[in-house]
């Protein structure tokens, strides 16, 4: 009965608030306008051309790279751009959910009336991580459908789509994992965003111009993602290998939930003081 109760709660909140809307909006959204604006480079720098000729530039490889584009190239745009600025507003947004209940001690009374502090953290680890990929998964299909209208190559399968957007979903699941970890168990939402925010904008890169393998490491699962949606790729990487990656994966996540049970079972709640914090 708890444990359905706080399912019911962190659902109608994420709903009621509109905060599911938002990153609805954003994350589809963005997926849409990332192939666009490929597009949009391509007649900007065609109006633009006479005015490169008049000072001696030429810039018909460019022009004639970006019409090359093919319907892989605005998926794997789509993909990418959703998994960094997707993430950035979705982690702000759910920042009351990973720790700022705390924060505003709105949860002294249901501990002290006998809520479990598996009741209460378990919900997240399932409402939040599967929101952030299914939304993704859904945005991956709509950058491949705007992809198709735009572009003349189309060398892309609804197999690679699926598969280049359930990881990337993966990717987004994991950095909301560490997010509702870092939140709940400092208490601050704020720092944990920076936090993960930092390391989701940082760390892909790092890994992937450091020459790191994609393979194996969560960090760059929406790279591993996006790199699949192309037919060619998906002969590249072993099956075993892709597998191995989404278990490394929820290992982690199932690790971070544990850790945050435990500093839940751990910790005390501070009810100190008569101040009111909204």
């Amino acid at each position: 009965m708890q444990i359905k109760a706080s399912f019911r709660k962190e659902i109608l909140a994420f709903f009621r608030t509109n905060k599911f809307l938002i990153v609805a909006i954003v994350i589809i959204g963005w997926a849409i306008v990332s192939p666009l604006i490929i597009v949009g480079s391509v007649a900007l720098l065609e109006a633009m051309e006479p005015l490169y000729d008049a000072i001696g530039m030429d810039i018909s490889a460019m022009t004639g790279m970006l019409d090359a584009t093919t319907v892989s190239m605005g998926v794997y745009t789509g993909i990418t751009n959703t998994t960094q600025v997707g993430l950035i507003v979705y982690l702000l947004l759910i920042n009351s959910f990973a720790g700022g209940e705390q924060v505003k001690r709105s949860v002294i009374i249901p501990r002290s009336s006998g809520l479990r502090n598996f009741c209460y953290v378990f919900p997240k680890y399932i409402v939040f991580p599967a929101a952030a990929f299914f939304l993704t998964v859904i945005g991956a299909f709509a950058s491949w459908g705007i992809s198709a209208l735009v572009y003349d190559v189309h060398d892309v399968a609804a197999m690679g789509v699926l598969l280049g957007g359930a990881l990337a979903g993966i990717s987004m699941m994991f950095y909301v994992c560490c997010h509702l970890t870092l939140g709940t168990a400092t208490s601050k939402p704020g720092m944990s965003a920076a936090v993960c925010i930092t390391a989701a904008m940082l760390l892909p890169d790092i890994f992937s111009f450091s020459g790191a393998d994609l393979i194996y490491n969560p960090f760059t699962l929406n790279y591993l993602g996006a790199s699949l949606v192309h037919e060619t790729a998906m002969l590249y990487y072993q099956q075993l290998d892709v597998i191995m990656s989404v278990v490394v994966a929820f290992v982690l996540m199932l690790i971070l939930y544990f850790i945050a049970l435990f500093v839940q079972n751990a910790q005390k709640v501070d009810n100190r003081g008569n101040e009111i914090r909204l």
